[in-house]
């Protein structure tokens, strides 16, 4: 008989895998590697790495799978990147860069450590229980092989985990009614998303589209006059987020209550790690 999970568990323990995958959108080694196969915009780099497993795909997927960006921001770079590098040489530029990254920020010692093999090992039992139906953003990392190398394949099981409750995150959203403005709105306002200079920076979105957004939510009363949440707007969050667990359960009840707190302690050790050798800039998550 399998230990349950205790509340909140697949979640704890996303939230310590998901900021190591995401360390090489910030790393200076993927402007590296990019340019050197001819992708020198940052933004254009963005799209490209994330949505090379799914082949030279529009703007139109891109847009719907990535969700929270702005229809004409993603326009400007897809489909044109491919034409810079196809989605085989960005998947191995990526690869090469998150090397690189993973070992400027945990050091080698790190990396070629006990704990570093099991995470991976870890990491891909878990994502062994993840599912595709639905799920593009997963499906299609799912398909790419997984790398020798220990921290590789750890960072590639960190990946399959995002993607795959980042999927289902979507799906809660839609059910919900927010769209991508009005969910980055709410998440900003928890104190917990990004904040609103580097939503809109990142995104693509105006402050026009920011105010509208906000509006809407008001109406709904989920948003206080001062960009608060209600409690009604706080609620909600908690109902999406619990609703997101329910939906990512599967890999972290196939790991089962020992693994997922020693994944997450693991995790929890390298992203201290990758933190404390500035993996992510300043200000970026909260409400200022």
């Amino acid at each position: 008989m399998t230990t349950p999970l205790p509340e909140r568990a697949g979640r704890r323990c996303h939230n310590m895998i998901n900021p190591l995958h995401s360390t090489h959108y910030f790393s200076p080694d993927l402007a590296r590697e990019l340019t050197a196969v001819g992708i020198t915009d940052r933004e254009a780099a963005y799209f490209a790495v994330r949505s090379a497993p799914m082949g030279p795909v529009g703007a139109g997927t891109v847009t719907a799978t990535f969700y929270n960006f702005s229809p004409e921001r993603v326009a400007r770079h897809v489909p044109a990147v491919w034409e810079d590098a196809s989605p085989g040489t960005v998947l191995a530029a990526r690869l090469r860069a998150v090397d690189a990254t993973l070992r400027r920020l945990l050091g080698e010692e790190t990396v070629a450590s006990k704990e570093m093999a099991e995470a991976a090992e870890l990491a891909l039992r878990a994502a062994e229980a993840c599912t595709g139906h639905a799920r593009p953003l997963y499906a299609a990392h799912a398909d790419l092989p997984v790398p020798e190398e220990p921290h590789l394949a750890f960072w590639h099981a960190a990946t399959l985990l995002r993607e795959h409750r980042g999927d289902g995150h979507l799906a809660v959203l839609l059910g919900v009614e927010l769209g991508p403005v009005d969910a980055l709105v709410t998440h900003t306002a928890t104190g917990k998303g990004m904040a609103p200079k580097w939503a809109l920076a990142t995104r693509g979105w105006s402050v026009q589209d920011w105010d509208a957004a906000s509006g809407r939510l008001r109406e709904r009363g989920l948003l206080d006059a001062e960009g608060e949440l209600t409690d009604t707007g706080t609620a909600l969050r908690r109902e999406i987020e619990a609703e997101t667990d329910r939906l990512d359960r599967a890999p972290y009840e196939h790991l089962g209550a020992a693994g997922v707190e020693r994944l997450t302690e693991l995790a929890g050790g390298l992203l201290a790690k990758a933190r404390a050798a500035g993996a992510f800039p300043e200000n970026m998550i909260g409400k200022g």
